[in-house]
């Protein structure tokens, strides 16, 4: 699927989705069923909720099924809005947590100019949804979360800990294509992007489903620089 790109970057990139948003259509429920147990992404979900005043607006950035942090920020008196490129993704979202208002839609279609603009938001969760994306695109994309933040606005992230790039992996019965980085390269990512680092845990992670491997996974608690 091919996005129109305008100067913010996306001139020079190929942003290609092809099979990604099937993968996700095809998995549906059993991706909860193979991620269980979501600890850290509670845990910096909480983060959020403690930072924040009742009723700030938060993004949900590859919302999936909403469960857990859709639910979670509305369940706190939050205002949810959730994107994800998998319609079938959205529809379980819906039914989850109705709450919430969710749009399908590419992060790429919010960039500064793009042609969606869901206005500013005081949060956004992105659990591995940048891990998607090729790398020449994940700087990209976190200049369109700096976008998106109002300032000082917060970022709970995070990415599973890996040295590869588009590279395609079988996961729960379909296949995708991830990227990931080294932490330090990670963190000197985030931080050229626009964000300050104020915390940092980690998990490592057994998934349920046997096509799937253990991994090691980095959640990355920000905040959103006024200038850079």
């Amino acid at each position: 699927m091919n996005s129109p790109t305008d100067e913010h970057g996306y001139a020079d990139i190929d942003v290609d989705r092809t099979g990604q948003a099937e993968a996700f259509d095809a998995i549906g429920n059993r991706y909860d069923e193979a991620f269980p147990h979501k600890d850290g992404q509670i845990a910096a979900t909480e983060w959020l909720i403690e930072s924040l005043p009742a009723g700030s607006r938060t993004l949900d950035l590859g919302c999936g099924t909403g469960l857990p942090t859709a639910g979670q920020l509305v369940g706190a008196g939050l205002e949810v809005v959730g994107v994800d490129l998998s319609a079938g993704m959205l529809d379980l979202a819906r039914r989850n947590v109705p709450e919430a208002r969710f749009h399908q839609l590419d992060l790429a279609d919010l960039r500064p100019g793009g042609p969606r603009d869901l206005g500013r938001f005081d949060a956004v969760a992105a659990f591995f949804s940048l891990l998607m994306l090729p790398r020449a695109e994940i700087p990209l994309a976190l200049r369109t979360i700096h976008h998106l933040l109002a300032p000082g606005g917060l970022l709970a992230l995070s990415m599973v800990e890996a040295d590869v790039d588009d590279f395609t992996i079988p996961f729960i019965g379909s296949t995708i294509r991830v990227s990931g980085y080294l932490r330090e390269e990670l963190r000197e990512v985030v931080v050229t992007a626009g964000f300050e680092i104020v915390g940092e845990t980690s998990y490592s992670y057994a998934p349920a489903s046997g096509d799937v491997q253990p991994e090691e996974q980095i959640f990355l608690r920000c905040k959103r620089r006024q200038h850079g």
